[in-house]
């Protein structure tokens, strides 16, 4: 199960909301590099000021990434602004926000350098197993458990926890060696469902 079930609904909600970005002449395009510019421009500050306090920002941002994440993918499908380069700033877009989000929480007391950077490179993997399902001839594949949505509730949560300071400094390790494991589930699941639709190459 994977929070990107729930896609379609949150969607619904948003229909609105894009109809009038789209007669303000926005682009989707536009909305997915502001999407990444604005959540390296968090990860920038949360790395170079890690205070407690400001890691509340992150639930906000992530909720509101979400929004964005689903309104350039309405503004391109349901207006005409499908494009090649959509395609790679969408696909970009998410593994450079997901590390730049991440990454200051190297900078918490009780972190392991190590482990979180194995979760940014797990999740970038996770997504490279999902682009290349599509490339062989299936469907781009968004199965969980930590998806891209789901990270992004994950990532938010540790933002409120950290925020308010629910996590033993002992606590953090266990936490990423969860993460990286869930990534490693997410990766083998989607290979699998993958290998399942895609029919074997004949010689």
């Amino acid at each position: 199960m994977s929070l990107y079930a729930l896609k379609p609904a949150f969607q619904s909600l948003l229909r609105p909301l894009v109809a009038g970005l789209f007669r303000l002449r926005c682009t989707a395009n536009f909305v997915t590099s502001l999407a990444a510019a604005l959540s390296l421009l968090l990860g920038a500050l949360l790395w170079l000021y890690p205070v407690a306090s400001l890691f509340a920002l992150l639930p906000l941002w992530c909720l509101i990434r979400m929004a964005l994440n689903a309104i350039d993918g309405m503004l391109a499908r349901e207006f005409g602004q499908r494009s090649v380069l959509g395609g790679f700033l969408n696909e970009l877009g998410d593994v450079v926000s997901d590390a730049a989000l991440l990454a200051p929480f190297m900078k918490l007391a009780g972190a392991s350098t190590s482990l979180v950077w194995g979760a940014i490179c797990l999740s970038i993997i996770s997504e490279l197993v999902g682009i290349h399902a599509a490339a062989a001839g299936g469907s781009r594949r968004y199965d969980g458990p930590l998806g891209k949505s789901d990270r992004a509730f994950v990532i938010g949560l540790l933002g409120l926890v950290v925020a308010l300071g629910w996590v033993p400094v002992h606590a953090w390790n266990p936490i990423w060696i969860g993460f990286c494991a869930l990534l490693l589930i997410t990766t083998v699941r989607r290979i699998r469902a993958a290998l399942n639709e895609i029919p074997p190459i004949r010689s």
